[in-house]
């Protein structure tokens, strides 16, 4: 029987990303967040208005978009009560968060040089998306009482890295979904994948089916810049 809830969240699972961006002073700026989904090679991502993130990108226009898998829980963790933003808004200051300028130290994660935009990459994520922002969108922008405390941003991937072992092999265009093993959010606690519990009709449909104009215009600068 289905019952009438309201839930405070509704956070059913998502993936965990480790967004990195610049901060006004130069310096490197990492905050864990799980209100994402993708379509082609652009995504859409929701922030509190607050949030350095969020003030980093309206500056920058640049981040990085770091998937941390299972293997990176603890470290993750480590940054859940943080915030690049001081004086630490109140709500956040209320529910134990603290003001922390060096998170890639106290998360124990490493710098690692990205290709197209200046924030760095994690070394230690699996998955790695350079990406700059295309749009930008308030949320419940019809709500008085909502109206400027969530902002969407529009990104567009513009170079991608992946460790190679998730690869399947012999194919550096596909990843193995039975080898990559995300860390998800689900009402605030972690989990991942588990094995796959049924063949997928949409699994019959070639992945280069998909292919999109932003990731066509990504190989032909690649192939454009090696000529040069």
């Amino acid at each position: 029987m289905h019952l009438n809830s309201k839930p405070s969240i509704l956070y059913f699972g998502t993936p965990v990303v480790l967004i990195s961006s610049k901060n006004e002073n130069g310096t490197d700026n990492l905050a864990p967040m799980s209100s994402i989904f993708w379509l082609g090679w652009r995504c859409v991502i929701g922030l509190g208005a607050s949030s350095q993130t969020v003030k980093n990108l309206m500056r920058t226009r640049q981040c990085v978009l770091n998937l941390p898998s299972v293997n990176e829980v603890s470290q993750v963790n480590k940054l859940a009560k943080t915030t690049g933003v001081n004086p630490v808004p109140l709500w956040k200051t209320s529910n134990g968060y603290r003001f922390e300028e060096h998170k890639f130290e106290i998360a124990g994660f490493t710098r690692q040089i990205s290709e197209t935009v200046l924030p760095p990459r994690v070394k230690e994520c699996p998955v790695q998306m350079e990406a700059v922002v295309e749009a930008v969108h308030g949320l419940a922008e019809g709500d008085i009482d909502m109206r400027g405390r969530i902002v969407t941003f529009e990104l567009r991937i513009q170079n991608v890295h992946i460790e190679e072992s998730l690869l399947m092999k012999n194919q550096i265009n596909r990843v193995d979904p039975d080898k990559w093993k995300p860390l998800i959010m689900s009402f605030q606690h972690y989990y991942s994948l588990g094995n796959n519990v049924h063949a997928s009709a949409l699994a019959e449909i070639s992945e280069t089916a998909y292919n999109s104009p932003d990731r066509a215009k990504v190989i032909q600068g690649q192939m454009v810049a090696i000529s040069n």
